[in-house]
């Protein structure tokens, strides 16, 4: 483990820029930056177009470590550079942020109310190749549809069982149990989550420190006790579905928690902007965010 990113991850102010979108949500992502699916005619040229859109967020003026503390990439932009150097390298080495590595495959059938994760079988093969690129933690996803004691168990034991493979290489895991904000039963959902990741955090020796990515809570402070947690080096809130203004305003309600905001942090962002509307844009986002995750 890297020390001077884990003291950055764990006592820096900011928050973390998701820019993970993966192959089946990169459409999406690049129709909201005004790119629809006629400007690109194979899964190749997609990917090079959504590259090209992150290398424009990385090289923006406004995109330092002054305000973000971390990136989250997606594996092919790992692969990728940006500016002539290892993308991992260049966040840290030019930028003062710490990257780290979407590693899941996407969420399987629902059962018991939840989305689990896909069979990950490569994954000590990229988990090698991550920590031979620099990277310094990962990210995997799992969602909760509905409040189902035996579902969510289910999603908070495979999150740290994975976790504790990733920790074995020494990358720190950051654990994504997203609630989905739609759920009608939300609230009961995040209490029942809640209790779940305090079991399993008290249970993790002292040198296998995690992460946490949440929803915003419907509860203020819900997850304090989480975030003070010894095992805990720092918990994140992904924006899930809510627009800047509104994710902001939950956010900065949660006192410790901190941003790891996607569509909220590219929301207004186009490809027919000029350079300086791009990083104007951009530079009021981030402030925005950053706002928010300082209180």
């Amino acid at each position: 483990m890297n020390t001077k990113q884990a003291q950055r991850m764990s006592t820096g102010q900011g928050f973390v820029a998701a820019l993970d979108q993966s192959g089946g949500s990169t459409p999406k992502a690049l129709r909201l930056y005004g790119v629809d699916e006629d400007k690109y005619s194979s899964e190749q040229e997609m990917f090079d177009l959504v590259h090209e859109m992150r290398t424009r967020i990385m090289t923006s003026p406004s995109f330092t470590g002054d305000k973000i503390l971390a990136a989250i990439l997606f594996e092919k932009t790992m692969d990728r550079q940006v500016d002539g150097m290892d993308t991992a390298s260049y966040l840290w080495e030019k930028k003062g942020i710490v990257p780290i590595l979407k590693v899941d495959k996407g969420l399987a059938e629902q059962a018991d109310g939840v989305k689990l994760m896909k069979p990950m079988p490569d994954l000590d093969t990229l988990l090698d190749r991550a920590v031979a690129k620099g990277i310094f933690g990962t990210k995997m996803r799992s969602l909760i549809d509905e409040a189902d004691p035996v579902g969510i168990a289910a999603i908070v034991d495979q999150q740290f069982q994975m976790g504790a493979l990733i920790g074995h290489k020494g990358l720190v895991p950051i654990i994504e149990p997203e609630v989905d904000i739609n759920a009608a039963d939300k609230a009961e959902a995040e209490q029942i989550l809640h209790a779940e990741l305090v079991r399993h955090l008290d249970s993790l020796p002292d040198e296998c420190p995690v992460m946490l990515k949440l929803t915003i809570p419907d509860v203020d402070d819900l997850y304090a006790d989480v975030i003070a947690h010894p095992n805990v080096m720092r918990v994140v809130a992904l924006s899930g579905g809510y627009s800047r203004e509104e994710a902001n305003e939950r956010l900065a309600r949660n006192h410790g928690l901190i941003a790891s905001f996607s569509r909220a942090l590219t929301e207004g962002l186009s490809a027919q902007q000029s350079d300086e509307e791009f990083d104007q844009m951009l530079a009021g986002s981030i402030d925005s965010i950053y706002r928010a995750s300082i209180n």
